[in-house]
């Protein structure tokens, strides 16, 4: 997955996301599905649509969601976050921040 841009607020605000997500209820709710796939699995439903709510926000589009932008990219970092202590061995090197916040427009 390439590194996502995104303004700093929307960042912050999913990082302070991360300690009420529950992998079993959110992600459940977000795909629509009764069966969690594997860590980092759902990767790119998840990438596909933040990528979509990113253009309506950056197109100013009536119909774009904060809330739910702001979840996608919660279940974005936390399954990111999954995958790679999934994949990590034991003793492992851990990552701990994930994206880059970048200024918000005017």
């Amino acid at each position: 997955m390439r590194p996502f841009r995104r303004p700093r607020l929307l960042v912050q605000a999913a990082r302070a996301g991360l300690n009420g997500w529950n992998r079993k209820r959110d992600l459940r709710r977000l795909l629509k599905c009764d069966d969690l796939p594997e860590p980092g699995a759902a990767l790119p439903r998840l990438a596909a649509e933040e990528a979509r709510l990113d253009q309506a926000r950056r197109e100013a589009q009536a119909d774009y969601d904060l809330q739910c932008h702001i979840l996608l990219l919660v279940a974005i970092i936390a399954e990111t976050a999954g995958q790679m202590r999934h994949m990590a061995p034991a003793g492992g090197a851990a990552i701990t921040s994930f994206g880059t916040a970048i200024p918000a427009r005017p």
